[in-house]
């Protein structure tokens, strides 16, 4: 039995050779030493220093000149689309509360459901037609004013937000689209208070 361990070994070593180098051997001293700091022990047949491949704070691979936080342009379409989606469900649950008021006195019947329906759709349509138009200019102004400033910080935020209130309430006139700013900027401030809240009371915000 001895006398094939050599063989085996040289075996080992010439396959080793023939793919590029032959396999290290550690220790268990050697590898007492090795550092595993929130990893399991690697197999010691690995011919890789367990010692990079330790990380003890999350790295991400981002392509040239990217940032690790999705811009204005990014979120713009899960802000429309998002803003659609809410008022369709809160224009359907009002339309139905409109369609059982109107037709309380009426009887279960087909015209009966045929109005509660048609107040349903009318409703929910408008009122994403509505979100989905406010979110779109907030989109585009956002985008506008980052692109101009060339800085991503809470004044882009209040800037669109005013700016989409001033143009929506335009056609009411002077004094509409003053309220449609002053309405713009309270909403836009209160999200910028809102998102800088653990900021302004000194701690780190947490993650889960």
């Amino acid at each position: 039995m001895d006398n094939n361990t050599p063989a085996s070994g040289g075996f080992k070593g010439g396959l080793g050779s023939l793919f590029g180098g032959g396999t290290p051997e550690y220790s268990n001293t050697e590898l007492a030493g090795v550092p595993l700091t929130g990893m399991s022990p690697l197999s010691p047949y690995l011919n890789v220093d367990p010692r990079y491949l330790v990380q003890d704070s999350d790295e991400f691979i981002l392509p040239t000149g990217a940032n690790k936080t999705r811009g204005r342009f990014e979120l713009a379409f899960f802000t429309i689309g998002g803003c659609c989606i809410t008022g369709a469900a809160f224009g359907t649950l009002n339309g139905l509360r409109m369609g059982l008021t109107e037709t309380r006195d009426m009887p279960w019947s087909k015209p009966r459901n045929v109005q509660i329906l048609n107040m349903v759709t009318r409703q929910g349509a408008s009122w994403a037609n509505t979100l989905g138009s406010v979110a779109l200019l907030y989109s585009v102004f956002g985008v506008a004013i980052e692109k101009a400033r060339g800085a991503e910080d809470d004044l882009n935020t209040v800037a669109a937000g005013t700016l989409t209130g001033m143009l929506y309430k335009s056609t009411a006139g002077l004094k509409g689209a003053a309220r449609g700013g002053l309405v713009g900027l309270a909403m836009s401030g209160l999200y910028a208070l809102y998102s800088n809240w653990d900021h302004l009371k000194g701690t780190s915000p947490s993650h889960y």
